[in-house]
């Protein structure tokens, strides 16, 4: 499955999220251009969340191909050890 031009990976898409997040921090943007940057930045989380359910469906795929269990959502507990 090929990605269009563009279209980001994931660590590009984050490193950019990460980039837009810093500047608006800082307050210092105009109007438009905070408006223009939170939209890219709506459009990198979709992007990022829509790779990171392909890559767990192909996990899945892979784990049942291998007769292994279903993944299950971490909890919280498992978050903080």
């Amino acid at each position: 499955m090929n990605q269009p031009d563009d279209t980001p990976n994931f660590e590009s898409a984050m490193q950019e999220l990460e980039t837009i997040v810093k500047q608006m921090e800082m307050g210092n943007l105009p109007l438009e251009e905070a408006l223009s940057q939170f939209e890219r930045g709506i459009q990198l989380v979709r992007v990022s969340q829509k790779k990171l359910q392909e890559a767990e469906q192909k996990v899945q795929v892979l784990m049942q191909q291998q007769g292994q269990e279903q993944l299950s959502p971490l909890t919280d507990d498992e978050n903080d050890a």
